[in-house]
């Protein structure tokens, strides 16, 4: 059972079970995650800096715990990956950017809430993962880091702006992986590379520092499983003083929630939102197959659009607005080494007045009170994560697409940030080039938990879940 490639495919679930048996120790797992991140990153590039060292120290600690019976937490001797937008002690954060200093400005001595929860809980930190500048669109490239690349082909993107995180989760370096998401950067990833994604509701996992973006941009996990990442949003919601619009604890546990099943909830099924989004063929039949099953769970399936049309305008006033703030400090060399898309929706985001920024408001807050009506009809809206699988790699959008800017292929994913409701992308299949579907489930805010246990009855059923790549 300590072979290593065996011990980096099993879940973060399996492995805390298996260290409590003492069926294998954290320093074996460890050591096996840290040895297939070195092998798969000259191909994938899903790191931006692997600790080998300092995760062994932390694995042997916990070795030392579970010998003793006194694990530190859920995730004592897990290993887990950071978003290199996050910050976490002991070495730099750089947010894939150029006009960062890793002597000067990199917050070595400092963890993000998040990851001061898992390291409480004695999770093994294996290192940073890549993300696009500033986390700004949602394919993983940058001017300091280079192309993050598809686990299932390398010729295409991992998605964003998790791209990394979803990378590695995939490829067995870590079953667990901390990532941002600020308009599917958390989904997109996981979309594209076969694993399970939640954008938790605002404030469900705090934020410090806070985000240029506002409160568009929400932490969550991605993980092997809907299972796994109930166990990680149990350790990573935890309250945290610094994060002034934190929701504070939990009412209950995420993993309990898990076991109720889908019979009797009410499903809105909204293939194209009321035909917006053109839905490739491989995609929309991986989709269908997926509600098939959640109706022969026993949910009540119902074909149902959401009362709302694209709100990209006002999602681009947000976010352009907070790659302008994002930016602010620059000076004219450091802004000519940015990445040359942040570098013009700043520009543009520059431009906007209070009275456009409020305006998208206005906008935001009646999406909001539409989808709140939505819920009181449906207890969860499920759409496919993405129209499209993983393109190439290296551009922001599909080539012969005609689309602009990475929102025109992510319509499904950036208006449940406006929002702010829990979203998750579930992997269901794979499409005619073998390459990874996700469907998205989404539900009124505060319902993390139902989100989860739709997730987890469809790997339950065997729907969910694809072949792990084979690098």
């Amino acid at each position: 059972m300590s072979e290593p490639t065996r011990l980096t495919e099993l879940s973060a679930v399996r492995l805390v079970e298996g260290y409590r048996k003492g069926e294998f120790s954290p320093v074996e797992v460890a050591r096996a995650a840290l040895e297939r991140a070195e092998r798969v990153q000259p191909d994938v590039n899903a790191f931006v800096r692997i600790d080998t060292e300092s995760a062994l120290v932390r694995a042997r600690e916990s070795e030392g715990r579970w010998r003793r019976g006194e694990p530190a937490g859920a995730v004592d001797g897990v290993p887990v990956t950071v978003k290199d937008i996050l910050l976490m002690r002991g070495g730099p954060t750089l947010k894939g950017s150029r006009t960062i200093s890793a002597s000067a400005e990199g917050s070595w001595d400092e963890d993000a809430p998040s990851v001061a929860r898992l390291r409480e809980q004695g999770a093994v930190f294996l290192g940073k993962t890549t993300t696009p500048e500033f986390g700004w669109k949602g394919v993983t490239d940058s001017p300091l880091s280079g192309v993050t690349r598809n686990p299932y082909d390398l010729s295409r993107t991992a998605g964003g702006s998790s791209g990394g995180a979803a990378a590695a989760v995939a490829l067995g370096a870590g079953p667990l992986a901390l990532g941002t998401d600020g308009g599917g950067s958390v989904r997109i990833p996981a979309a594209f590379c076969g694993v399970f994604g939640l954008k938790p509701t605002y404030g469900r996992v705090p934020l410090y520092p806070a985000s240029a973006f506002g409160t568009l941009a929400h932490v969550g996990p991605l993980t092997r499983d809907a299972a796994d990442a109930a166990l990680m949003l149990d350790v990573i919601s935890g309250p945290d003083a610094r994060d002034w619009s934190g929701l504070g604890p939990a009412s209950g546990s995420f993993t309990d929630a898990l076991a109720g099943g889908v019979r009797g909830l009410r499903v809105a099924y909204s293939a194209s939102l009321g035909g917006q989004v053109a839905v490739q063929p491989g995609v929309a039949r991986a989709v269908r197959r997926a509600m098939e099953g959640l109706a022969g769970l026993g949910a009540h399936v119902g074909e149902a659009d959401p009362d709302f049309s694209d709100p990209v305008e006002a999602f681009h006033t947000l976010w352009f607005s907070g790659a302008a703030r994002v930016t602010q400090r620059l000076g004219p060399r450091q802004r000519e080494v940015l990445d040359p898309g942040l570098r013009e929706i700043r520009e543009l985001g520059a431009r906007l007045s209070a009275l456009d920024y409020l305006a998208a408001v206005d906008v935001r807050m009646d999406l909001g009170r539409r989808m709140g009506a939505f819920h009181e009809r449906y207890d969860v809206l499920v759409t496919p994560s993405l129209p499209v699988t993983a393109f190439e790699a290296g551009v922001e959008v599909p080539g012969g697409s005609g689309y602009r800017r990475w929102t025109g292929w992510t319509p499904f994913t950036y208006p449940f940030n406006l929002t702010q409701q829990p979203a998750a992308s579930v992997p269901v299949g794979v499409d005619g080039g073998g390459l990874p579907v996700g469907v998205q489930v989404v539900a009124a805010r505060h319902r993390d938990d139902l989100v989860l246990r739709v997730g987890h009855a469809l790997y339950e059923a065997g729907v969910a879940g694809v072949v792990p790549p084979r690098l």
